[in-house]
Formats: structure tokens, C-alpha cells, sequence
């Protein structure tokens, strides 16, 4: 079994590339930052002897997008599941946000998702089978404070998951939207947030897996998951 996963250095992607190593798949994954592909690569083949192949790509560039699909395909084959993971936060309001917001959150957040499926696509399309998993997030299900362009992406992202899956229905490809809360990861080093207060990033890898492995004629369309008490 191969799966591509995009932003798999840190944070949601990480967990879900160490949950499916661990369940012997192999993995294809990118990231821009090169020294942190490296350490993970290291870390993905302590943990099981997988096929594993890695790139330095800079996912809102669809050149880089074509690029790394295509180079995935060529080391791993046939891509059985694909996970949109590439994203970025930036806090801001609409009114007061600066020039260029909107454009930057778009690419990286939206553009990714829509190229690198593109990519992928054929390759699904010719075998009539595939598994897709959008990570959104709640900011694209409701309003979320001090969000400005971060929620505008995010809705957009949730909008392209939900046709996405409206498509590819008669042609055997699964479609999931994943809606996370506050989920453990970089952007929470060093605040005095209690952890217990916050999702594991494990827990969102552990609930893809699991949709995964439903049957063939079952597919979740989207799940929401937040901490227990309640989004921070």
C-alpha cells in the first residue's frame, strides 16, 4: 500500500506519516524545509523499514506540486491514499490584515490541495479506487476569531473537499473531510496552554486510519474533532 502525504515534517502531517509507517505503508511526503524532511525521514525509517522517498517542495508553485507527484508515483507506484495536510496560520482581521493575506493563505492552504489532487488523480482514475483526506478545519465550518484570510482558505478548502467528493462518487474514489480543532503541533511550543487542555496529533492520524480500513461501499464525508472542553 502507498499513500502521499503533503506538510509531513510537523505537527498533524507527522503523526499521520508515523501512523501509517507503522502500519507498513509506504509513504511519499514533502515539506519546503529540507533539514526537517531529513530529521523525519530518519525518524520514519527508525520505526519500520518502509519504502520512504521525500522532497523539498514548495507546494504553492503547481510546477512543484506536478514535480513531486510525479516523482512519488515513479518511486512508490500506484497511489492508494492521498492526505492533504500542507497548511499555514496566520492570525489577522479582514479590515486590518496585511496587503497580500488573502493571496499567500489561499495558495498555501487551498492551491496545494487542489494541484497536487489534480496530479493524483489520474492515477486513481485508471484503477477506480483511492482514498482522499482533506485536513481542514473547524475555522472553515464556522467563524473564527481574529481568523480574517486563515478562514477564508479554510472554508474554500472545505468547499473544494466537499465537490471533490460529490465528483468522484460513481468513480470509486472516497473523499474525507477532516474538520480538527486546537491540535498539538509548533505553533503551541511555549504557550502556557495545558496540554490536557488540547488534541493529541496522534488521535487525528489514529481516526484516519481507522476511516480507511471501513469497507469498500462505506465512505465518512467529514468529521469534526475537538478537544473535549471545547475549541480554545
Amino acid at each position: 500500500m502507498n499513500a502521499i502525504i503533503t506538510g509531513a515534517s510537523k505537527g498533524i502531517g507527522k503523526a499521520i506519516a508515523e501512523k501509517l509507517v507503522r502500519e507498513n505503508v509506504n509513504i511519499a511526503f514533502c515539506s519546503r524545509n529540507q533539514k526537517d524532511i531529513w530529521n523525519t525521514a530518519k525518524e520514519l525509517h527508525d520505526i519500520n523499514k518502509v519504502k520512504i522517498y521525500h522532497q523539498t517542495a514548495d507546494l504553492t508553485k503547481k510546477a512543484e506540486c506536478d514535480l513531486f507527484i510525479k516523482n512519488a508515483i515513479a518511486e512508490l507506484g500506484n497511489i492508494d491514499l492521498l492526505i492533504n495536510n500542507t497548511g499555514t496560520y496566520t492570525p489577522g482581521e479582514i479590515y486590518s490584515e496585511a496587503d497580500g493575506a488573502l493571496e499567500h493563505l489561499m495558495s498555501t492552504n487551498l492551491y496545494s490541495a487542489y494541484h497536487i489532487t489534480r496530479a493524483c488523480l489520474p492515477n486513481m482514475l485508471q484503477r477506480q479506487q483511492g482514498h482522499i483526506f482533506n485536513i481542514c478545519s473547524i475555522a472553515g465550518i464556522q467563524p473564527y476569531a481574529n481568523g480574517g484570510s486563515y478562514s477564508i482558505s479554510k472554508y474554500a478548502m472545505v468547499g473544494f473537499s466537499k465537490n471533490l467528493r460529490e465528483e468522484l462518487k460513481p468513480k470509486g474514489i472516497k473523499v474525507t473531510t477532516v474538520n480538527p480543532g486546537a491540535t498539538m503541533s509548533d505553533s503551541w511550543s511555549g504557550s502556557d496552554i495545558d496540554p490536557k487542555r488540547i488534541m493529541e496529533a496522534k488521535d487525528i492520524a489514529d481516526a484516519i486510519w481507522a476511516i480507511y480500513n471501513l469497507a469498500s461501499q462505506t465512505v465518512v464525508e467529514e468529521i469534526v474533532m475537538r478537544p473535549q472542553l471545547g475549541d480554545l
